[in-house]
């Protein structure tokens, strides 16, 4: 008889080719399904995940699934899981699914945040864990700009032009930028993101907050539906997923808390 696992992972990804396995390259999901290997004696485990992030990108809170026979508690996988995992994956829960979770196709939300140094020196301890961005910013312009992505639009202008999915309309519940001194972290929840979403629109709001674009161009830009539009690709190594939401409840709750 197997059960279902989900586990909330956090991992480092700047030396992962990203999240998902690829022949010759250093992935999270290689490196996960591994360590389950070794566990079942050579039988392959297959994991599923919310979401594939790109090389560089972070998460605190991924979240994977697998099918296993081994009849384990769950502080017994995080146990053997951490155990066995390199330095730069964590596992931080474990718990017992239904045979009908699934990791991608269960969530009803995600968030994503994106941290931004803008002091006029760079900071080499942060350097692989936000993006560098020494010019004087206006938040308040920013925060005005980012209230208009809020609610349902297509986000083909934000989304990378490789995209291949059709249906690129999406539901913003935040938006929203604060400074913490030189340390700017966007806070984004939606229904979903799609390819580059949050670091082009990262992007361009950092070109609104330095005075280049006006905050009521996000509308135009909505409406236009055209990536080349749109302001440049922020980097990698600013972006984290956060966590990934199931329930309607913990959604509501994290919208009304802030």
């Amino acid at each position: 008889m197997t059960q279902r696992i989900k586990c909330i992972i956090a991992y480092d990804g700047t030396h992962f080719s990203g999240y998902q396995i690829q022949p010759g390259k250093r992935t999270v999901q290689g490196e996960f399904e591994e360590v389950l290997r070794r566990m079942h004696k050579g039988t392959k485990v297959r994991v599923a995940a919310s979401g594939r992030t790109d090389a560089g990108v972070h998460a605190y809170g991924q979240v994977i699934h697998f099918d296993t026979p081994l009849s384990l508690s769950s502080e017994q996988w995080k146990k053997a899981l951490n155990a066995q995992l390199p330095d730069d994956i964590v596992v931080r829960f474990v718990q017992e699914a239904d045979a009908d979770f699934h990791a991608r196709f269960s969530a009803k939300a995600k968030e994503y945040r994106y941290k931004v140094w803008t002091a006029a020196e760079r900071d080499v301890f942060r350097r692989h864990y936000c993006a560098w961005h020494p010019y004087s910013l206006h938040i308040s312009a920013m925060n005005e700009a980012l209230r208009l992505l809020h609610g349902t639009h297509d986000f083909t202008s934000f989304c990378s032009a490789k995209t291949s999915i059709e249906d690129r309309v999406r539901t913003m519940y935040r938006a929203e930028v604060k400074a913490d001194g030189p340390m700017l972290e966007f806070r984004f929840v939606g229904s979903g993101f799609l390819y580059n979403m949050v670091r082009i629109i990262v992007g361009t709001v950092l070109e609104i907050g330095q005075g280049k674009r006006s905050p009521a161009d996000i509308s135009t830009l909505l409406a236009a539906k055209d990536r080349r539009l749109a302001g440049p690709t922020a980097p990698a190594e600013g972006l984290y997923l956060w966590r990934v939401y199931y329930e309607d409840e913990c959604l509501v709750h994290s919208l009304v808390d802030g």
